[in-house]
């Protein structure tokens, strides 16, 4: 993976380990909201909303736009799908593991049977 890559997955995940960020991101999923009314939302400051807000646009997940003096807050256009495929090798990884995991114990069990009978 290029630098580049890696520094845009740091922004993403970074962006998302935060609670706050992610509801200010499923909210705006249904709708576009000014930093006021985010900020009002989630019980924040103004200041601390606008650090939210862009951490989440560092990231490429919101655009905002000033009309006046009132700053809306949009989706941005950048999808999270290379990481939801990183995310998904992980699953694929772990997945094998589990399913040799499977095996050895329904050996294990399997040989426990013909132990039992012996005894």
């Amino acid at each position: 993976m290029v630098k580049y890559g890696r520094i845009r997955f740091d922004a993403s995940f970074a962006a998302l380990s935060d609670a706050t960020r992610r509801g200010v991101l499923e909210h705006l999923g249904r709708a576009d909201a000014s930093i006021t009314d985010l900020a009002e939302k989630f019980h924040m400051t103004l200041t601390g909303m606008k650090k939210h807000v862009g951490v989440l646009e560092q990231a490429g997940l919101v655009t905002t736009e000033k009309v006046g003096r009132v700053r809306t807050c949009k989706l941005g256009l950048r999808r999270l799908e290379e990481e939801a495929a990183w995310i998904e090798r992980y699953n694929q990884l772990w997945d094998a593991r589990f399913d040799e995991l499977d095996k050895v114990i329904e050996e294990l069990k399997q040989k426990e049977k013909v132990d039992g009978r012996r005894n």
